[in-house]
C-alpha cells in the first residue's frame, strides 16, 4: 500500500506539474471534460458504489483536506464531501495508531536479576523441577509466574528436573 501510495503520489506531482504552464482556459477545459468523464462513469455504474483502494483513499483525503467543507460540497466526487473527511480521519488514526505502538511487542522481559536468580537455584539443586523454583521463589518475595520460570530454563538450554538429577549405574558405582 505505501508504495502504491507513492506512486499516485509521483504521478500526480507529475499531472500537477503539467498543469504550470497551462492557461485558464484549458484548465478550465480539462475541469469540464473531467467532471463529464465522472457523469458517465455515474451513469455506468447504475447506483452501485465505487471501490476504492487504501492509498487512493489516502491520497484523495491528503489532497482535498485543506478544502473548506462548502468548496467540497460544490465539487464534482465519486463519494460524499463527508466520506473524504472520514478517510482523512482515518490517516490521522493509522499514523497516530502507528507512532504510539511499541516498538517490541509482547510483555516485557523478565528482570536479570530473577533470571540469575532462577538459574542458579537451579544448578544449585538440580532436583528441582520449575514448579518447585516458583515455589522456592515466592517463599523469597519474588513474584514471577512459573510458566516464566520455565521459559527461563528453557532459554539457557537447562534441562527438566528429572533428567538433570538423574544418577547412573556408573554414576554411583564410580569409586
Amino acid at each position: 500500500m505505501l508504495l502504491r501510495l507513492a506512486y499516485l503520489g509521483v504521478t500526480n506531482a507529475f499531472a500537477m506539474l503539467r498543469l504550470l504552464p497551462m492557461r485558464d482556459r484549458e484548465k478550465d477545459v480539462e475541469i469540464l471534460a473531467l467532471r463529464h468523464q465522472i457523469g458517465v462513469l455515474e451513469r455506468q455504474l447504475n447506483g452501485q458504489q465505487v471501490r476504492f483502494h487504501a492509498s487512493d483513499r489516502a491520497f484523495l483525503a491528503s489532497l482535498l483536506r485543506g478544502l473548506p467543507r462548502e468548496v467540497l460540497r460544490r465539487m464534482r466526487l465519486l463519494v460524499r464531501p463527508d466520506t473524504v473527511l472520514r478517510w482523512h480521519r482515518d490517516v490521522i488514526a493509522r499514523r497516530h495508531a502507528s507512532q504510539s505502538r511499541p516498538k517490541r511487542g509482547g510483555r516485557p522481559r523478565t528482570v536479570y536479576s530473577i533470571r540469575a536468580l532462577v538459574l542458579r537455584l537451579a544448578r544449585e539443586d538440580p532436583s528441582w523441577g520449575y514448579r518447585r523454583l516458583h515455589g522456592e521463589l515466592l517463599v523469597l518475595g519474588v513474584k514471577v509466574a512459573a510458566s516464566t520460570v520455565w521459559e527461563i530454563l528453557k532459554e539457557a538450554d537447562v534441562d527438566p528436573a528429572p533428567e538433570r538429577a538423574s544418577s547412573t549405574w556408573a554414576d554411583t558405582c564410580s569409586p
